[in-house]
């Protein structure tokens, strides 16, 4: 979005015709809406900022449900915006651990900025951008003073020089960079010393020219720099959130890394420090799905347990707990053992599961090649059927291409690689 049409959305016939303009949610209603607010003569600015709005609106309900309804987004802001119930999980650690206000750095839309206001914690919300700061702010509206929202950098609002962080809390009484916002939300400068329960808020990201997009690519391309973030970090009480991808090489020592899954994606790692940090946890594997949050955590990253044969269960370990390298603990957990060391199955012949796998019956065994899945799905009567894949350099989508499909019962079929060499399991989900 472009600040020539933020001023149009932002008045009393910008937001009210947002409000009136209903549900966008395909490219043809993209063009229906456009032609039809066109021809009632709206202004250029003013129908491209409704119509795009109303589409991001309905894109938005996947990750802010009914709030989505009185937001305001970027593209760029709604794609590295948090889940709001992630976002909450996040306010109710700080809380917790007795912060009362945060700071956040790079608040983007505004969504983190949300959960902790809604909390109950006072927010001083910061982005670079000018028109997303803009939209933050008018997110944040509801909030009142507990919520205020600044443009600039975020090395210019918490210097670690001379060992102190300072934070913002208020408007500085004479910054003349504020301006009224049509729901009362103020967008300014200014600093203040935080206190003891005060924490930081970091999302770093590369961030494309203008509003489209954002990528997150190298640790060289993140800003603030991870360096500056991990200063803040020892300073200060501190979430980073990064991309669950990072090199993990580049995780402090000191510092809880926590990794987050939501429906079965994983969508985020947390870096905690200071009281936020839990002690004696180093790991940790947070999985949120059908509205349950379960979480498994270490000292450190888990021993592998040992390779097996394959049982009677087969065990998909969730993304969170692969990338938190915790699977020798789900492992020990359902007393099952690896497939093979570089696979990060589990088999054993125990009838349990667990919030951190996805478990599967085995109903049997053979070699990956087409001919013989093809015989095994004919016998099974199998004519709907899941494939996944571990190991195997296969796209599922065009090995489906190769199969008869023709039964009447549903399977899944598991292509992946053991001590033994490449098989196809063909199993139940439990």
């Amino acid at each position: 979005m472009e600040m020539s049409e933020l001023r149009a959305l932002l008045t009393r016939e910008g937001l009210e015709l947002l409000d009136e303009v209903g549900e966008i949610a395909s490219p043809a209603d993209v063009t229906r809406a456009v032609s039809r607010l066109r021809a009632t003569g709206h202004s250029p600015d003013l129908v491209s900022a409704v119509v795009g709005q109303a589409h991001l609106r309905a894109r938005a309900r996947a990750k802010f449900g009914a709030f989505a309804e009185r937001m305001l987004f970027t593209r760029a802001g709604l794609e590295q915006a948090t889940r709001l119930n992630v976002a909450t999980l996040h306010a109710a650690r700080m809380r917790q651990a007795g912060i009362t206000h945060v700071t956040d750095l790079g608040c983007g839309i505004g969504g983190d900025s949300l959960a902790f206001a809604g909390a109950g914690l006072e927010v001083t919300a910061v982005d670079a951008d000018e028109v997303t700061a803009a939209i933050a702010a008018y997110n944040l509206a509801p909030f009142g003073d507990d919520a205020t929202v600044h443009q600039g950098l975020a090395e210019e609002f918490a210097s670690t020089s001379r060992g102190d962080v300072r934070l913002p809390r208020t408007d500085s009484p004479d910054s003349s960079a504020g301006s009224a916002h049509p729901r009362g939300k103020r967008t300014g400068t200014g600093a203040a010393d935080g206190g003891e329960s005060s924490a930081v808020w970091l999302d770093p990201a590369r961030r494309t020219a203008g509003h489209g997009e954002t990528r997150r690519t190298s640790a060289s391309d993140w800003s603030p720099s991870l360096d500056w973030c991990f200063e803040v970090a020892r300073q200060h009480p501190t979430g980073i959130k990064l991309g669950p991808g990072l090199d993990r090489g580049l995780i402090p020592d000191d510092v809880e890394a926590q990794w987050v899954s939501a429906d079965g994606s994983v969508v985020e790692l947390v870096l905690w420090s200071g009281v936020l940090a839990r002690p004696g946890i180093r790991r940790a594997a947070l999985v949120t799905r059908d509205g349950a949050t379960h979480e498994l955590t270490a000292a450190a990253d888990a021993d592998d347990v040992p390779v097996r044969e394959l049982g009677a269960f087969l065990h998909e370990p969730d993304g969170a707990v692969i990338r938190a390298r915790l699977i020798g603990e789900a492992g020990r957990m359902l007393e099952a053992g690896m497939i093979d060391e570089q696979i990060a199955y589990l088999t054993g012949d125990a009838a349990v599961t667990s919030p951190f796998v996805q478990s599967f019956r085995v109903r049997e065994t053979m070699p990956a090649h087409v001919k013989t899945i093809n015989a095994a799905l004919r016998a099974n009567d199998i004519g709907r059927l899941e494939i996944k894949k571990r190991g195997m350099d296969v796209d599922p989508a065009v090995y489906r291409k190769k199969l008869n499909l023709k039964g009447s019962q549903a399977a899944t079929l598991l292509l992946t690689r053991t001590a033994a060499g490449r098989v196809a399991i063909l199993a139940d989900r439990v």
